[in-house]
């Protein structure tokens, strides 16, 4: 009979075991599910807008072949309007992703995202209501100091097409996350230049030169790394000469390989580069006309006059939390 018993042990034996091992895997499972879901909470991806790819346009039409032109209006810009342009020679050389990245569509990389759905718009600088073709028209004599081409031409009308393309899902007025460069947060001091020499030496000059001059594309027109100063780069009428703005596109894209997930510079770091690249020679746009209602100006607008008792090297360099107060305050003083 103590054989009978034998068996009934080894079963039993064998239940407790896997019941052990059971509870053990289940506490781990629960235990890495717990894991998980604060490493997800950690790295969930916040809701932005991203651009269509280029290979999504249906060039089998011709409404779908004026897109496709006007993206690559955008993105080898220099190609047909550089100064050896196939179509014109009406700009510097740049392209308009250098500074629009990957034709427009990067989440904060000044894309194109919102454009359709908030113009026409009033833009203070201009003083008035502009248009699509307004925007990108300041965008060739700014950023890429030449001129435009005209509004009628096919030109224009495929970088309208291809910006109403992108942006004609999103709802009219809105403005999707992303679809703004970033406003990181003010320093407490004046931006430095020589901090930020030290930046763009160490992460920056490998692509765009040690003198900012950029590297020519080896294949056609334009530049591989676009020209940060210089006669060839965007004038001092362009928005990326605004140090908010500056700092906001590099401390969410540059170096290259960066994105708004795992920035390589610091905040200070984008500050400092930006200072540093803002002071260097470049082109001179006359602004006289610009911001005719002065309080309107942002705090980080370097050109005089100002509603303000600032100077115009603070409103260029910082701090520019004290402007920001100022500002405030004769606003309400006018309300």
């Amino acid at each position: 009979m103590k054989t009978d018993w034998i068996p009934v042990l080894l079963f039993a034996t064998t239940g407790l075991v896997v019941a052990k091992e059971s509870i053990s895997a289940y506490r781990q499972k629960k235990k890495e599910d717990a894991a998980f879901s604060v490493w997800l909470g950690n790295h969930r991806q916040e809701d932005v807008w991203r651009g269509w790819s280029s290979l999504q346009i249906p060039t089998s039409t011709d409404s779908g072949r004026l897109i496709q032109y006007g993206h690559d209006l955008i993105a080898n810009t220099a190609q047909y309007l550089g100064p050896q342009g196939s179509v014109a020679q009406i700009s510097n050389g740049m392209n308009c992703q250098n500074c629009h990245l990957q034709a427009g569509t990067v989440p904060y990389g000044n894309n194109f995202g919102k454009v359709y759905a908030t113009y026409p718009l009033f833009r203070a600088r201009n003083n008035g209501i502009q248009s699509i073709y307004d925007r990108v028209t300041d965008c060739f004599e700014r950023s890429l100091n030449g001129h435009a081409p005209d509004t009628s031409s096919r030109e224009m009308q495929a970088i309208y097409a291809y910006i109403k393309w992108l942006g004609e899902d999103v709802p009219k007025g809105s403005k999707p996350n992303g679809t703004s460069i970033m406003k990181i947060k003010y320093l407490e001091r004046s931006a430095d230049p020589g901090e930020g020499m030290l930046v763009y030496n160490s992460k920056c000059s490998s692509c765009h030169g040690k003198n900012g001059e950029g590297q020519p594309s080896p294949v056609g027109a334009g530049y591989s790394y676009p020209p940060l100063w210089g006669p060839h780069s965007y004038n001092d009428g362009a928005g990326l000469y605004r140090l908010s703005n500056f700092a906001g596109f590099v401390y969410n894209n540059m170096p290259f390989g960066a994105d708004y997930h795992q920035p390589q510079l610091t905040e200070e770091e984008a500050w400092d580069v930006a200072a540093f690249v803002n002071s260097r020679p470049r082109p001179h746009l006359n602004q006289d006309r610009d911001w005719q209602l002065i309080a309107q100006k942002p705090v980080d607008f370097p050109f005089k006059p100002y509603a303000d008792t600032f100077s115009e090297a603070q409103h260029k360099f910082g701090p520019f939390q004290p402007i920001k107060d100022e500002q405030r305050s004769l606003q309400n003083v006018t309300k």
